[in-house]
């Protein structure tokens, strides 16, 4: 008999009150949280300590916890090569109240400020070198062994879930059946990300996932700024030139061009125009 997960009550801690989690943190941690400077995100809240760290306070419903757990900050300690902050530590809670978790992890403090917004509308002043930082951290990411599944948008990645999602927004007869299943971030994006110093943070989610996932997940978010979604698939061009790069492409333009998108997103056009042209490559290829 499977016990069944009580869903969690769906919340946005931008609007949610949030002093008593942060009370809580302070006492754990044995540190004072900047109040007046608190980052507040839909799923998250982050805040500068007293000995110039960071806390990234996370809540999550127990049905959105595998049996990897959610340790995904804890766990990319551990890898090499990537520019990433230091992880120093943690506390975990079950809510008194609700079914869910909260998790407060403390790393080293940001080398700059994150580039923008999760999908960009002009395009950042990226010097060569930051590109050059990127690319050599996800091809880094890419040559490390885990275990863990990666969990975009907290949903764990599987070959079902890739099927369902391209075949469920695309007509034509042609194989999504995934070859490479490497290390990924699974949530990058522009928000994730620092600049002029290059920094790749906030992995809770990543794990093992189709070859190109972050790169087209990174490409569906410049795409409003043609010129920068350009660059990304210049840098990342051998995953976008592999059959799963390509899969991954339909996977994140799936996303884009579902049943909840805004007639006005300026992404809808290129997304669609690339699925258009990968479906046809697939077929023929």
């Amino acid at each position: 008999m499977t016990l069944s997960v009580p869903s969690a009550r769906a919340v946005d801690l931008r609007v949610e009150p949030v002093d008593n989690v942060l009370d809580r943190v302070e006492l754990s941690l044995q540190a004072r949280l900047g109040r007046d400077a608190v980052v507040r995100k839909r799923r998250s809240v982050g805040a500068r300590t007293d000995r110039d760290t960071w806390v990234r306070i996370e809540r999550r419903g127990l049905d959105k916890i595998g049996v990897q757990g959610w340790n995904g900050t804890e766990c990319a300690a551990r890898l090499e090569g990537i520019a990433l902050p230091a992880w120093q530590g943690c506390v975990v809670w079950r809510d008194e109240d609700e079914a869910v978790m909260w998790r407060a992890d403390e790393t080293e403090l940001l080398p700059g400020p994150p580039i923008g917004t999760a999908v960009l509308s002009e395009g950042p002043e990226l010097p060569d070198e930051w590109w050059q930082a990127f690319s050599s951290s996800l091809d880094a990411l890419a040559a490390q062994d885990t275990r863990r599944v990666a969990t975009p948008d907290t949903v764990t990645i599987t070959q079902a879930l890739v099927t369902e999602a391209i075949h469920g927004a695309f007509a034509g007869d042609f194989d999504t059946t995934v070859e490479w299943w490497v290390p990924a971030h699974a949530d990058l994006n522009w928000a994730n990300m620092t600049a002029p110093t290059f920094c790749l943070f906030d992995w809770e989610d990543w794990g093992n996932a189709p070859r190109g996932l972050d790169s087209a997940s990174l490409w569906g978010s410049s795409l409003p700024v043609p010129a920068l979604a350009d660059r990304v698939q210049q840098e990342r061009r051998r995953d976008f030139e592999s059959r799963d790069g390509k899969l991954m492409t339909l996977f994140v333009c799936s996303k884009i061009l579902g049943p909840d998108a805004h007639p006005e997103d300026p992404r809808l056009e290129p997304a669609r125009r690339m699925a258009e042209q990968i479906v046809a490559e697939l077929q023929t290829g």
